[in-house]
């Protein structure tokens, strides 16, 4: 393989990442607050992507705690519940079984849209969805059957995002036999771009659950 083509390959496609998790105690709820023991790293620096995100996440028996900090914004936040993939928000991507050797994903992967604003009758109310999962092999039977918890605080450069997304909304998760699930995650924003865990929207992560990384849930 000559050395111009491996320049063109994304450098976090050779590497498997897994990353610690750590419980979180608090209430099955979106009023949180998660300390720094919960950040996650920005592996998304090794693709020369711009930080502007600060991302945490937590898990307990109940389902996991997912956190955004968002700045350094100059323009207006833009999120519409008909365009949520055009939207500033953020997008959770799970698979309960953490299987890294399919590129289709299964009943047991999950793709959340979590947005500041949106909903309610003026656009202003912080919403969550989930959704389908192109070319899934099988979509998850908890698909959009539970609500999602999710706040939001605007700021003058930005907003923070809290959200709990409830076990029971995950199919297959079973944090007593199974402590380590893919995930990944996009922070979208019209002005500032995107900033992923690992790879970035070059390649299909929206689709492909083994360009996913693994969380460890630890005590």
């Amino acid at each position: 393989m000559s050395n111009s083509i491996v320049s063109q390959v994304p450098k976090n496609l050779l590497f498997q990442y897994r990353i610690s998790c750590k419980k979180f105690d608090g209430q099955p709820n979106s009023r949180f607050e998660l300390s720094e023991d919960y950040q996650l790293p920005n592996l998304g620096e090794f693709e020369n992507q711009v930080s502007f995100a600060n991302v945490r996440v937590g898990w307990s028996e109940q389902g996991l705690f997912v956190s955004a900090e968002i700045s350094g914004k100059e323009q207006s936040l833009w999120c519409r519940d008909s365009q949520l993939l055009d939207s500033d928000g953020v997008q959770i991507w799970i698979d309960t079984r953490d299987t890294h050797n399919v590129h289709r994903a299964s009943k047991f992967c999950h793709w959340f849209s979590l947005l500041p604003a949106g909903g309610g009758d003026r656009n202003e109310s912080p919403m969550a969805s989930m959704l389908k999962i192109n070319r899934s092999k099988e979509d998850s039977p908890t698909i959009n059957r539970f609500k999602i918890e999710v706040e939001a605080m605007i700021t003058k450069r930005g907003y923070r995002l809290t959200s709990f997304i409830p076990g029971k909304s995950l199919h297959g998760w079973d944090t007593a036999d199974h402590r380590h699930i893919g995930f990944n995650y996009a922070v979208a924003d019209r002005e500032l771009g995107w900033q992923t865990l690992a790879i970035g929207p070059e390649l299909p992560i929206m689709e492909d659950p083994s360009l996913w990384q693994s969380l460890n849930l630890v005590d």
